[in-house]
């Protein structure tokens, strides 16, 4: 199945960039465009490569208060600013850099115009892989992340008339900023699979989270065990997000993609491989159609190990949402891995995939109460299935 796919991209958003030494490092998406343009996943038919325009600050607004827009944009023209810290700049996590507004801002803008392709029928899917930056909160910065561009571009679109959506977090860390936009907001169901908050940052994301005194049941959190791998992270997703999200029957599925569940990932501590981090890719894709007549917005997310697993999820990621997936088994183009080289002097992987089965028992089929994977996906389900009309 052939898709249209509108790909925000401009190398301007390579100018996110918090430093050499911060683990954010733009040469992550860098290198994906650049296998992605190796393997003609952005010249295929109906792909559309858009440079995008920066968000407005009355976009910005749609999520954040002004006082926070403006101290970014203040911090961005000098070092420092009074009360930075307060606004969560000038810390490890958010350094302070020049023309920090304006790369965010284009973050922000990739991910609306990627919104605005699909809402419009001018594609059925939208990406920016550059985007997905889920922990920035209404006034203040957390976790690299300045402006969440997911939860500006949802609130978007609420705007323009969507009266159900559907956000599905992939990324190790829990998607607290987005949960935390639409908390109280049942139009908007948001759904995160992350390692326990027990073992890794920011600490929220129990199962016990699922909404607001208007909207119970609009949030869902899956809280994975560290070193959980594929076959129990697929059986987690699959037991969890596809009955929620037929039964919200969303006219919008948004999507968060961040591939630091990966085991070489420098950050954390769950244990996938990229073939299940494309099963994943492919299962969403799947609902989209399914439920939501193939609206589609897409983003990149969190990913640490920029030459061995960014690049490679996230080009199939770009290949599955055009309807042309990559073959697993077919080797990294020799110029890619020549320009990996000349850019980082490490050697790039040989093949697109590590050639895993990507299989999981079916949570359906039974399940062991004893076993830490099915001990979170029914506290999951005991949460928050009832309140959708399922049966845990």
């Amino acid at each position: 199945m052939t898709c249209t796919l509108h790909v925000a991209w401009d190398d301007g958003l390579t100018s996110y960039n918090f430093g050499p030494e911060h683990p954010l490092a733009p040469i992550r998406v860098e290198l994906t465009i650049a296998l992605a343009r190796a393997l003609g996943v952005l010249d295929a038919e109906g792909v559309a490569v858009v440079a995008p325009a920066l968000a407005t600050d009355a976009e910005l607004s749609y999520i954040h208060d002004s006082d926070y827009i403006e101290a970014v944009r203040q911090a961005s023209r000098a070092d420092s600013i009074p009360g930075a810290g307060r606004y969560g700049l000038g810390t490890p996590d958010d350094p302070i850099f020049a023309g920090m507004h304006e790369a965010s801002a284009l973050v922000a803008g990739a991910t609306l115009a990627a919104a605005r392709a699909m809402w419009s029928g001018q594609a059925e899917h939208g990406a920016n892989i550059a985007g997905g930056l889920h922990h920035a909160m209404r006034d203040h910065a957390s976790g690299f992340c300045i402006y969440n561009d997911p939860a500006i571009a949802i609130s978007w679109l609420l705007a323009q008339g969507a009266e159900a959506i559907a956000y599905i977090d992939i990324d190790v860390h829990h998607g607290d900023g987005v949960q935390a936009a639409f908390y109280d907001d049942p139009r908007v169901l948001t759904i995160s699979l992350h390692e326990s908050p027990r073992t890794l940052f920011p600490g929220t994301g129990r199962p016990s989270e699922t909404g607001g005194p208007a909207a119970d049941g609009s949030a869902v959190n899956v809280a994975l065990p560290a070193g959980t791998r594929d076959a129990g992270w697929l059986r987690a997703f699959h037991a969890v997000v596809p009955p929620l999200v037929r039964a919200f029957q969303p006219q919008v599925l948004v999507s968060q993609h961040g591939c630091d569940t990966h085991w070489m990932d420098p950050l954390a501590n769950l244990e996938l491989t990229i073939d299940a981090q494309r099963a994943a890719h492919a299962a969403i894709h799947a609902l989209a159609h399914e439920i939501a007549d193939g609206r589609w917005l897409l983003t990149g997310g969190g990913g640490y190990e920029v030459v061995q697993v960014v690049p490679r999820t996230w080009t199939h990621l770009l290949a599955e949402a055009a309807g042309r997936p990559v073959d697993p088994a077919i080797a990294t183009p020799p110029q890619w891995r020549d320009y990996v080289a000349s850019r980082t002097g490490a050697a790039a992987p040989a093949f697109m995939t590590e050639q895993g089965p990507a299989a999981f028992p079916r949570f359906e089929d039974g399940h062991d109460p004893g076993e830490p994977v099915d001990q979170a996906i029914m506290a999951t389900r005991n949460a928050v299935f009832p309140l959708h009309g399922l049966v845990p």
